[in-house]
């Protein structure tokens, strides 16, 4: 339950760093998305 505090202070201390993990977490998903995309053809 610890890193999950420490996690809390820490972005309480750095309110800047929520956007840039909500950016991070946001390209994340749209690379997944893309690559799950273009990796779904089997075949010639």
């Amino acid at each position: 339950m610890s890193e999950a505090d420490s996690m809390k202070d820490y972005l309480a201390q750095n309110p800047r760093m929520i956007g840039v993990l909500f950016t991070l977490f946001v390209l994340l998903s749209q690379a997944g998305t893309v690559a799950a995309g273009s990796m779904s053809q089997v075949g010639p």
